[in-house]
C-alpha cells in the first residue's frame, strides 16, 4: 500500500515539473517565469522530502530546510526588485 502511495506521489510530481516548466517557458510577465521558478523549486523539496523518506535518512529533510529557505528569500528578493527596485529604500519614490 505504501509503495504505491510512493509511486502516485512521483507521478503527481512529475506532473507538477511538467506543468512548470510549461509555465517557465510560456510565461507572459517576469512574474509568472518567478511563480514557476518558486513551483518548481517547491516541487524539489518534495522530491528531497521523498528521498529522505525512502532511504531512511533524516538528514536530506534537513538539506530541505535549507533549500526552502533559500528559496524564500530569494523569490523575496526578486519580487522587492520587481516591485521598486534593490536600490531604493521602502519609503522613498521618485
Amino acid at each position: 500500500m505504501a509503495e504505491a502511495i510512493l509511486g502516485l506521489a512521483v507521478l503527481l510530481i512529475a506532473l507538477g515539473v511538467v506543468f512548470g516548466t510549461i509555465r517557465l517557458a510560456l510565461g507572459d510577465s517576469a512574474t509568472d517565469r518567478i511563480i514557476a521558478v518558486d513551483l518548481l523549486t517547491i516541487i524539489a523539496l518534495s522530491l528531497i522530502a521523498l528521498l529522505a523518506h525512502y532511504d531512511g535518512r533524516v538528514i536530506y529533510l534537513d538539506v530541505a530546510l535549507v533549500y526552502g529557505l533559500l528559496s524564500f528569500l530569494g523569490v523575496m528578493a526578486v519580487a522587492r526588485y520587481l516591485e521598486n527596485g534593490l536600490g531604493r529604500r521602502g519609503g522613498e519614490s521618485e
